[in-house]
């Protein structure tokens, strides 16, 4: 196997192990009465380019040439959350422009909103 072959082997390899349900699908984490459930959306990079090589002179072990390189990059953002409470579900979208920490410390409130305007009834307060 040729380098540049080598080279886009292993980038594919580390592509398939960190691009999976798990990383689309967080882990999920209790908030109150709530079990939450965050969903990613994932965007993915990816170059190559290879060279060649000639010989230079009448033997064999004499010859110039150039090589190959390549990357992948990966980037994550936050999309939604599944909530939970007792056996309702509900799926609540996340649209903010200043970024997840936002999102989480906003998330309970979301949360108690949402599902109070689709079950038309409101939760008592502590």
């Amino acid at each position: 196997m040729n380098p540049l072959q080598n080279m886009l082997g292993n980038i594919t390899e580390f592509l398939k192990s960190e691009v999976k349900t798990e990383t689309i699908i967080g882990q999920q984490f209790q908030l109150g009465e709530f079990t939450c459930i965050p969903i990613m959306s994932v965007g993915i990079g990816f170059g190559a380019g290879g060279g060649e090589g000639k010989p230079t002179g009448e033997h064999s072990n004499e010859a110039e040439g150039s090589g190959a390189g390549g990357g992948a990059g990966m980037g994550l953002s936050p999309v939604g959350f599944l909530a939970t409470k007792g056996s309702e579900i509900q799926f609540i979208p996340i649209q903010t422009s200043k970024g997840l920490g936002a999102a989480f410390e906003k998330l309970p409130e979301v949360i108690e909103k949402f599902l109070d305007k689709n079950n038309g009834k409101k939760l008592q307060e502590a």
